[in-house]
């Protein structure tokens, strides 16, 4: 059975990615920091094996343990999707840099973490696929912790690519560009289609980032009704 691993798992975007992977009968390794807010996450997952783990992405230790222990229950993941993520309204001027690091941690240390310790792996088997939610596709002062981070983690995408890619891991973030609430161009369970549809790209035919616009999403939506 294949395996989808998904980090921060919280309502939204995270939620929406593991129901839409759990629908096509992947096992569903499920990552947050709360433990209420994982259980929660996972009690609404029905019909595959789910394992529920609490893990800050900021501590390296602990995120490392849990991928270790979700490779012994479930073996190497299919997928990885990374949407951990810290959205602070940060002000060039008024903003500290330890705020600076700890977004960092967040936004984008715990994707570097996370693609060090499974994509090599991934890398000998010959597949696999990294996937991040990025945001920001213009930087705004106001979030400047935010617009650093998202524009790390795409970096981060590239260097996956570089690195792996040749051995057959595809790297790619989902660029968000608004807020993301169900009913509205930005749903989640919409947006979660851009995650299915990466995965399941031919080698050779990849993309490496989408971006999902108010124009697209409305066209989503649309198109379901």
């Amino acid at each position: 059975m294949p395996v989808a691993t998904i980090i921060g798992a919280g309502p939204g975007i995270g939620q929406a990615v593991a129901r839409r992977f759990a629908r096509e009968g992947f096992s569903i390794m499920l990552v947050a920091r709360s433990k209420t807010t994982v259980e929660g996450a996972a009690a609404r997952l029905t019909g595959v094996p789910t394992l529920a783990l609490t893990a800050d992405a900021t501590n390296e230790t602990a995120l490392r343990t849990a991928l270790d222990v979700a490779n012994g229950r479930f073996g190497l993941p299919d997928v990885v999707v990374y949407n951990a993520a810290r959205v602070k309204a940060h002000s060039l001027e008024g903003t500290s840099l330890r705020d600076h690091l700890d977004a960092w941690a967040v936004n984008v240390g715990g994707a570097i973490v996370t693609a060090a310790h499974l994509a090599p792996a991934m890398a000998g088997r010959g597949n696999g696929t990294f996937l991040v939610t990025g945001g920001m596709p213009e930087p705004k002062p106001e979030y400047s912790s935010l617009s650093l981070g998202k524009a790390g983690v795409r970096t981060l995408v590239a260097l996956i690519d570089q690195r792996y890619g040749a051995a057959g891991v595809h790297a790619a973030s989902v660029t968000i560009g608004g807020p993301v609430a169900p009913g509205t161009a930005f749903d989640p369970r919409d947006i979660a289609e851009h995650y299915w549809r990466l995965h399941t790209q031919p080698h050779g035919r990849w993309d490496h980032e989408v971006v999902h616009t108010e124009e697209i999403g409305r066209a989503m939506r649309a198109a379901a009704e």
